[in-house]
């Protein structure tokens, strides 16, 4: 069935709030402002969000599932980056005819096909990939937290090959050939959607591979929110 791509949003595991869920900009005043904001917003509010927005219990049990589904060995890539949409490189790059994404988006194109002729993002590079015949089937994991239904992209959908379903369906339909061969792995941490006190987390996440990993693209954030002054709580609140 040719090389697939697994591609993983961190954004997986998260259950955010729906009004975090939206299109944002991939800069550094949304990498790490927005949530400096969102946060002491919430202090305002009363909510301690390093409390409560936290990993899911999927994340435990991942790879082990993941290592019964699929076929990785030694020679399958692993990749580490902020933004989505160097899957549609590493696709490209490791000849995958297929991609396997586990995800709170689909990353289809938000807009049917006339979103396909934007510029690559990280919204769009799924769909990039199908209209432009480098892959020629996608599946979509969808997150137990997403807010997204595939009817959503009924114009994409009909227009390629994509599957839907979830983790659960796979391991209880054996849906998955016998076989499935990983040339490459790309785990996204989506940073915008994804908060910086869970860094420690994802860290830990991409190091349960146990394989050689490629980080690029993919900065440090430095989460610290007992050193802000009055000033920079003020710069947040009404600046970003």
């Amino acid at each position: 069935m040719g090389k697939t791509l697994l591609s993983i949003d961190w954004d997986y595991f998260i259950p955010t709030k729906r009004e975090w869920f939206g299109s944002y900009l991939e800069n550094r005043r949304n990498l790490i402002g927005i949530w400096y904001q969102r946060y002491l917003k919430a202090i305002i509010n009363g909510e301690d969000l390093l409390q409560t927005i936290y990993t899911g219990p999927k994340l435990q049990e991942f790879w082990k599932i993941i290592n019964d589904l699929f076929k990785i060995t030694d020679a399958t890539k692993v990749y580490v980056s902020d933004s989505h949409k160097y899957s549609y490189f590493l696709a490209k790059i490791n000849s995958c005819s297929n991609v396997y994404l586990f995800d709170a988006h689909s990353d289809l194109g938000y807009g049917g096909l006339p979103s396909l002729e934007f510029e690559l993002n990280y919204a769009n590079w799924l769909g990039k990939l199908l209209k432009e015949g480098h892959i020629s089937r996608a599946t979509i994991i969808y997150s137990p937290y997403t807010y997204e239904k595939k009817e959503q992209f009924q114009e994409i959908n009909n227009a390629f090959d994509i599957d839907y379903g979830t983790l659960n369906d796979y391991r209880r339909l054996k849906e998955l050939p016998v076989e499935v061969m990983v040339a490459a792995i790309h785990i996204c941490r989506s940073g915008v959607w994804t908060p910086p006190w869970l860094d420690g987390d994802f860290s830990r996440f991409i190091r349960m591979v146990n394989l050689p990993i490629r980080i690029f693209k993919c900065p440090e954030r430095n989460w610290n929110p007992e050193s802000l002054t009055l000033a920079d709580k003020i710069d947040y609140l009404l600046c970003i």
